[in-house]
């Protein structure tokens, strides 16, 4: 029987799992509560049960493992600067950190909450009452985009700041679901489809980020937005050239999901920024323009090539 309006504070990973197991349907994963607590308050998330995962020791941590650099998904996003393996080999997810929110958010938020952060709409992220008045959108239960006034893509945008940044660095992310362990590259879970955004068991707990070690990346990082401090991303962009001369370049903000170009150090500039440019389904659902966020696109990456010397 499914419980109504639980709070539920499991200690293990297995417990949390079989937690789940028992309110399939009407449960979600609470961490540091900075994006599902706010759109609850808003009306758009309400399901009856919550299963805090913060008491669970086995997601924190930070140390190396093989080759790889294993983040537990509740390290909060403020502390990462203090973590020197990650101060010496991977800046850029600082920098990415450091750029989510406000101070007090990111003593509060953690990474993998930021990763797994629900899509953002201008049209869908307001009160209650606005959406009624405006009427529902696909990603509301309605029948029509509100945006595009199309009946069958929702274009809500990946807002995730740390995202863009772990994925230009080969991130995995180490997903604990029933009865298995599995490790995937952190791009492959999201869908592209912004009312289902990541393509994760409703059961499955990201547990860890691994990033690889002695790759030696020089990296770069842009984030646009009208108000430090105040606003989501409406383009997130980070760039990594390992010492392979392996390039990688991964967009947040104009997608339901991350845009990812991959190449090398020889490759034509100009492809390569139009790959970025093709990839990105930027539509008007945010205070900035699509034809300004594409813009910005273009400078953004340009801007990394000449601070890089690709």
């Amino acid at each position: 029987m499914i419980a109504e309006k639980t709070y539920l504070i499991p200690t293990t990973i297995n417990e949390a799992i079989e937690l789940a197991k028992a309110n399939l349907g009407a449960f979600k994963y609470l961490a540091g509560g900075t994006d599902i607590m706010v759109n609850r308050f808003q009306g758009n998330e309400d399901t009856p049960c919550l299963i805090d995962i913060t008491k669970i020791n086995e997601l924190k941590g930070v140390s190396k493992e093989g080759d790889y650099l294993r983040i537990g998904a509740l390290e909060i996003l403020e502390e990462l600067k203090f973590k020197k393996e990650i101060v010496e080999e991977f800046p850029l997810l600082i920098e990415a950190a450091l750029s989510v929110g406000a101070p007090l958010i990111r003593k509060t938020a953690t990474i993998g909450g930021n990763v797994l952060c629900e899509n953002r709409c201008l049209f869908y992220n307001q009160s209650e009452w606005w959406r009624e008045s405006a009427g529902f959108c696909l990603k509301c239960e309605g029948d029509v985009c509100i945006a595009t006034k199309g009946k069958k893509v929702c274009y809500s945008e990946l807002v995730s700041d740390t995202a863009p940044a772990l994925i230009a660095m080969d991130a995995v992310i180490e997903l604990t679901d029933i009865e298995k362990t599995s490790r995937v590259k952190l791009e492959s879970i999201y869908t592209g489809d912004g009312v289902t955004p990541r393509n994760l068991s409703e059961t499955a707990i990201l547990t860890a980020i691994l990033l690889p070690l002695n790759r030696e990346f020089k990296t770069d990082f842009y984030k646009l937005r009208e108000r430090e401090s105040l606003e989501f991303t409406s383009l997130t962009c980070a760039v990594a050239v390992d010492k392979n001369g392996k390039l990688k370049i991964a967009l947040s903000g104009v997608d339901p999901k991350a845009v990812v170009v991959e190449g090398t150090v020889n490759d034509n500039k100009t492809g390569v920024i139009k790959k970025a440019l093709k990839g990105a389904r930027a539509i008007e659902n945010d205070m900035y323009s699509r034809k300004y966020r594409r813009e910005m696109i273009s400078v953004y990456i340009n801007r990394s090539f000449e601070k890089l010397k690709i």
